[in-house]
């Protein structure tokens, strides 16, 4: 009986083991088609210089007024002033780490709770019948039309913060995973059942490499949404973070300000992209294999 379950995760779970003859890897792929790694990466550091030599030109000979569109020089300088003093009392680091924790906390809970709630509605047409219609009601619901509500519900503390970030986040990995879960071909659960697995390896060896690469990129999209509705949830009485100083900023006409916030954020949410990355990539080798 052994042999037959070990046959069948063998049989049904060949992503889970490519061969590297018949599985380029994105280098590879990369060379197949003409355009070496170096190459791309040389392109996209020239892209971004040449956007920036066009920003601080555009500052230094006139073309936007720097009120409406500071250089980055003005950046860099408030950059220095606000590491030295702060802004508003608060040290620049602490609102960084602010935002962050807020939004590390929210999608951790939202991975834990979505991942698993979504691969059951994948599995169970009942259960995706029962909770899909409040699903796709809320996940499309602009968040900042609940905080109303949510200040009712929740006050004005970190809670509100963490409940409008960790419902944007987790709609959107349980309709992630429940997509996953549903596109396992049907093929491999025959063929499996067929070889003797049980409901349990049928998960462990079918479901779960199957669908964790569309899992990842779930989640990967899941957090950029989530990240996104940092600046709603912070505008609930928040006296520090990112989003809290990029509005706090315009309100007062530092537009200098506003786009060293702007800078944080877009790189923040870039590195939360580049770890999901680089743990799909540790822990699901065969994505983009099959």
């Amino acid at each position: 009986m052994s042999s037959a379950r070990s046959l069948a995760s063998e049989a049904v779970a060949p992503a889970a083991a490519p061969s590297s003859s018949s599985s380029p890897s994105p280098r590879l792929t990369s060379l197949l088609l003409g355009t070496p790694v170096r190459r791309q990466r040389a392109l996209s550091v020239g892209a971004v210089l040449a956007v920036l030599l066009l920003w601080q030109a555009s500052g230094s000979l006139g073309w936007v007024d720097a009120l409406l569109l500071p250089p980055p020089a003005e950046v860099l300088r408030t950059v220095a002033e606000l590491l030295q003093d702060g802004y508003r009392q608060v040290p620049l680091w602490q609102h960084v780490a602010t935002s962050i924790g807020r939004a590390l906390l929210a999608f951790v809970a939202a991975v834990l709770v979505g991942v698993p709630l979504g691969l059951a509605m994948g599995l169970s047409p009942t259960l995706s019948a029962l909770l899909n219609p409040f699903v796709q009601f809320l996940r499309p619901l602009p968040k900042i039309a609940l905080i109303p509500l949510v200040v009712v519900w929740l006050g004005i503390g970190e809670g509100s913060k963490f409940f409008l970030i960790f419902i944007s986040t987790g709609l959107s990995v349980v309709v992630s995973a429940a997509a996953a879960a549903a596109a396992v071909p049907l093929a491999r659960l025959r063929a499996a059942q067929v070889l003797g697995a049980s409901r349990r390896q049928l998960f462990s060896h079918v479901v779960l490499p199957h669908s964790l690469p569309e899992l990842f990129t779930g989640v990967r999209l899941s957090v950029g949404i989530g990240w996104t509705s940092l600046i709603a949830a912070e505008m609930v009485a928040a006296t520090s973070g990112l989003g809290w100083m990029v509005l706090n900023a315009s309100s007062y006409l530092r537009t200098d300000i506003v786009m060293l916030g702007i800078l944080l954020l877009g790189l923040s949410g870039w590195a939360f992209d580049w770890l999901l990355l680089r743990l799909q990539r540790r822990f699901v080798p065969w994505a983009g294999k099959e």
